[in-house]
């Protein structure tokens, strides 16, 4: 019995270090990605729009959330290495200013931890190399994991759409996603 327990001990306490690492290596990963995207969007080289094409994993912007007084990194693309880094543009769809919908994703236990408190009317802030966008919060909605509708890219209007899992804290695979919708904001 002594050694079971003991097993057990040095099994979990295996477990608590290596959790303990990956929280820590993905906040570093955030940061640094972050330091890179800021570099990026304050050069006095601006980009012209057309010429913006972005390789999967690169910095390509930054999705501030001022009522959270969040700043985070965004990347291209949405697979589990790009989504360490921080917000996730969903490829194939548009970038701010392109008519369209911009859909950006997040883990709910990492970047979007916060996220079920912005509340309709809240703003979210958008920085590129090629200009500044200010988004409203204009609709939420919940929906099964499974629900591949909330990604329109067709759409002619552009949309800032912003997902990530639900419940928030919810252990393991969510069953349901968090869709945030926000338009751009009147000039």
């Amino acid at each position: 019995m002594r050694i079971i327990g003991m097993l057990t001990l040095v099994v979990g306490l295996g477990f608590l270090f290596y959790g303990g690492y990956q929280i820590w290596d993905s906040k570093q990963q955030q940061n640094e990605a972050l330091h890179r995207a800021e570099q990026m969007v304050t050069s006095d080289e601006k980009i012209d729009i057309s010429a913006f094409s972005p390789a999967i994993g690169e910095e390509v912007g930054i999705l501030s959330l001022p009522t959270l007084d969040e700043v985070l990194p965004i990347v291209e693309g949405v697979d589990e290495d790009d989504l360490e880094k921080g917000v996730g543009h969903y490829g194939g769809t548009a970038f701010p200013s392109q008519q369209g919908q911009v859909v950006l994703s997040g883990h709910r236990d990492t970047v979007f931890r916060r996220l079920g408190e912005l509340e309709l009317g809240d703003e979210l802030e958008v920085k590129m190399p090629y200009g500044d966008f200010t988004y409203v919060i204009d609709k939420t909605e919940i929906v099964d994991a499974d629900d591949r509708t909330v990604i329109n890219p067709d759409i002619d209007e552009e949309l800032l759409t912003v997902t990530t899992c639900y419940p928030f804290t919810y252990v393991g695979s969510a069953p349901d996603r968090y869709i945030i919708y926000a338009k751009p904001k009147e000039k």
